[in-house]
């Protein structure tokens, strides 16, 4: 579908919805209520609207909403008698003119446009992986309260017939985790919002991310202390390795570190399921391990392309700090308790936006993690003392 077609097919269709609007609010007065037939037609050119939209957003994306060709960027002269400034000056308004001019073409040829890429050229965008590994369960509340074990003392031994049973011992503790926000805001101009709907979308979709790239961070690192939320290498989150480093051997360290964690978690009765590591210190293991004369170790991949060690898929984050790990059944950890997914809203009623043609872009996401079983994941330094 061409541009003139689509601008048309436009046109009638805001004329249907103004007349479909009208005959709405002539039923609202009348009969106090819109008609099933009237609510369905109004419907209707809202899909029509919808499409007509993106079609006209894909031809703005694919660069020939300009039948003329690239227009001409405009020199200092142009962009002189085109300022605000310029024009006030011009109507007796002002006394003096103060523009900025923009060097808007290098070369030499200001009747050549420079060629205009289409697309957006993205930043930088970490690989999030740690909520991956957490169970993720629905919740209407600002807190979440649930039943620890606090200790279990199994005194459990044969008995002979006749005499006193062993005793054991089993305590709990309650815990309340609030609910924690993460959040941020940018303001764009009303006129991006609405006239570039490929940009627009863009910085949506990079203030979802940048949300999402802070949960991350929080759901290993975070100590707690509100607003934060408590990651699982929060203080009593998690259990100390407590392996020193003389019961390490003298060759690949880190990788005999890992093996013991692994070992120690089977005998406790877990199941490790992930090894996290910063993704340096994953480097420094394979490049080890690459010239290491001991070729008893070596890394896997699974179907998936993840690095596996010891049978432990190992996942990388930027969220775990350098030179600290986890080993962890995270199945058996804990959960993760979402209140919001990430909510996007944008307001012309912040402050001055309105007077001043700009939107406010907040993107919020609620959620909280429950540690509820500490001796799940051993962590601590990879290079111990």
């Amino acid at each position: 579908m061409s541009l003139e077609v689509i601008m048309k097919s436009l046109e009638t269709v805001e004329r249907n919805l103004a007349a479909m609007s009208e005959k709405a609010d002539g039923e609202l007065k009348t009969l106090g209520k819109v008609s099933a037939d009237t609510k369905a037609a109004l419907d209707n050119i809202g899909t029509q609207q919808r499409e007509l939209a993106d079609r006209l957003t894909a031809l703005e994306q694919k660069g020939v909403l300009r039948p003329e060709g690239e227009a001409k960027a405009d020199g200092w002269g142009d962009q002189l008698v085109k300022s605000p400034s310029f024009k006030a000056f011009a109507d007796g308004g002002a006394q003096k003119v103060r523009v900025e001019v923009k060097n808007t073409l290098t070369g030499s040829d200001a009747n050549v446009a420079p060629h205009r890429t289409t697309g957006i050229v993205p930043g930088a965008h970490n690989i999030l992986t740690i909520e991956s590994l957490y169970s993720h369960i629905p919740c209407s509340s600002n807190a979440i309260e649930y039943t620890k074990e606090a200790s279990f003392t199994n005194n459990a031994a044969e008995a002979a017939e006749g005499a006193a049973k062993a005793e054991s011992a089993l305590t709990w503790s309650l815990v309340n985790m609030p609910v924690s926000t993460v959040a941020h805001w940018i303001k764009i101009s009303r006129q991006l919002a609405m006239d570039n709907v490929a940009l627009a979308a863009y910085v949506d979709a990079r203030m979802r991310y940048g949300v999402q790239r802070k949960v991350e961070t929080q759901l290993v690192s975070g100590d707690g202390t509100a607003p934060n939320i408590s990651g699982f290498m929060d203080s009593g989150n998690y259990t100390a390795h407590g392996i020193a480093d003389a019961a390490l051997g003298s060759a690949l360290k880190k990788l005999v570190l890992i093996r013991k964690i692994i070992g120690d978690l089977e005998v406790a009765g877990y199941a490790p399921n992930a090894i996290v590591l910063n993704p340096a210190d994953w480097a420094t293991i394979e490049t080890d391990l690459l010239v290491s004369a001991v070729n008893a170790v070596r890394v896997a991949y699974n179907q998936a392309g993840q690095p596996m060690l010891w049978g432990v898929p190992v996942v990388k984050s930027v969220g775990m700090t350098a030179d600290t790990f986890a080993v962890g059944d995270f199945t058996q950890h804990g959960n993760i308790y979402d209140r919001e997914g990430v909510v996007v809203q944008l307001s012309e009623s912040d402050s001055d936006n309105f007077t001043k043609n700009l939107i406010t872009l907040r993107a919020e996401r609620r959620l909280a993690l429950t540690s509820e079983v500490p001796a799940a994941i051993r962590a601590g330094d990879l290079t111990p003392a």
